[in-house]
């Protein structure tokens, strides 16, 4: 089985990095590259169909692409610390830089301290800017501008276009990423990728609970991909995947056929269930169904293992306008507005930091796996994104490392 991955990057990167990737038995890469970062948004989504999974040659084209959310693959990106940044000092020592006065950006000052304390160097005198979204290059330039005001002799930087410009005022050094970043990063997308595979393979078994039947029904059915079989009087079964209905229905968050059916008919009940197993997913799919019976007469609900209910659209009356959102949240993913409440004022409290199912757990003072099931809950309805894991410091499952955006 080949994987197809878009390597995304400058010119001067790309073609390196694509030619580690293809190293790997398997995996070819599809060279995108951009005159400057900002191209990059436009460039994954004109690509989107063609690979299975996205490596970034930096943490900036990635986040670029995630915040202008064109990212419908996994993704991830050739992490510039540790032997990256480690190989680039030893590079300056070399050609006789002094390395403990210099600038560096995009990476964190915690991420630089750990490589120069694991090298025996001081870190007093070395100054960073960590990489956010709002930063554009141009604020990067006068970080590193100030900084050589103020003493410092090289500039170090991971961004191309900043490296084209400080390089004809000051000493500047631009770290690309080391071979063996970038196997590192492979390996992680290769695992996300065949994760993803492996899900949208799962069953998905779709009970539509619709009166009197429906020409078009089997119309709407086969945009997911699936088949329509009669179930029972007045209910159809749906076979599908899990691929095919997690894109119809924008990441298991709304069921465009439901408002359409909806037009034609008084009660349009629908139950998807996901599994392991046909047999899995038909006991889901009853669960989901059954669930939707409840919620309202035009309802679509999506069941999943754990007990994790996601209703997919509901004409439920229109809460007060102050917690609409937040009702149609609540109602989606199966969690109370006071939770949701909380959630809001826990995400606020750690600002751009990502948090850990522990911190939710010790913040709502629950348990963390009922913690790590209402992340999971929140990151299937896109409310919630992975960004990583966090090591334990124990024996135990690393913690997944969670952006709220309730």
């Amino acid at each position: 089985m080949t994987i197809e991955i878009g390597v995304v990057g400058p010119h001067d990167l790309v073609d390196d990095v694509a030619a580690t990737c293809e190293e790997q038995p398997g995996v070819t890469a599809r060279r995108l590259h951009y005159d400057h970062e900002s191209q990059t948004p436009a460039l994954v989504e004109a690509h989107s169909a063609q690979v299975e999974a996205w490596l970034f040659t930096g943490v900036v084209p990635y986040t670029l692409a995630r915040e202008a959310n064109v990212l419908t693959r996994p993704a991830t990106f050739v992490d510039y610390t540790g032997a990256t940044l480690l190989q680039a000092t030893v590079r300056l020592l070399r050609d006789g830089h002094d390395v403990t006065r210099i600038s560096v950006d995009t990476i964190t000052g915690a991420d630089v301290a750990a490589t120069f304390t694991e090298a025996g160097l001081p870190v007093d005198r070395v100054r960073t800017l960590p990489y956010r979204g709002s930063l554009s290059s141009d604020d990067v330039v006068a970080f590193h501008r100030r900084q050589h005001s103020s003493g410092a002799q090289v500039a170090v930087t991971c961004i191309r276009s900043v490296y084209e410009v400080l390089r004809h005022e000051m000493p500047t050094f631009r770290l690309v990423p080391s071979i063996h970043s970038v196997r590192t990063a492979l390996r992680q997308v290769l695992l996300s990728a065949n994760s993803q595979a492996q899900e949208d393979a799962q069953i998905a078994l779709g009970l539509a609970n619709l009166p009197g039947g429906d020409d078009g029904l089997l119309k709407e059915v086969a945009t997911l991909g699936g088949t329509l079989a009669r179930f029972a009087p007045d209910t159809y079964l749906i076979v599908t995947t899990r691929g095919p209905l997690h894109d119809a229905t924008g990441g298991f968050t709304a069921l465009p056929m439901l408002r359409r059916l909806a037009d034609r008919h008084g009660t349009v009940q629908i139950g998807f269930g996901l599994g392991r197993s046909a047999a899995e997913a038909e006991n889901l799919a009853r669960r989901a169904l059954s669930r939707a019976r409840r919620v309202g007469s035009t309802t679509a609900v999506l069941s999943l293992r754990g007990e994790t209910d996601i209703v997919l659209e509901s004409t439920i009356p229109t809460p007060p306008p102050a917690e609409a959102n937040l009702a149609v949240i609540a109602q989606r993913v199966g969690l109370s507005v006071p939770t949701l409440l909380r959630l809001r004022e826990v995400r606020a409290a750690a600002g751009d930091e990502p948090l850990t199912s522990r911190e939710v757990a010790a913040q709502l003072h629950i348990q963390q796996r009922t913690a790590r099931r209402m992340l999971h809950r929140l990151e299937l309805a896109g409310l919630a994104e992975r960004l990583g894991n966090l090591a334990s410091g124990s024996s135990g499952r690393p913690l997944t490392l969670y952006r709220l955006t309730v």
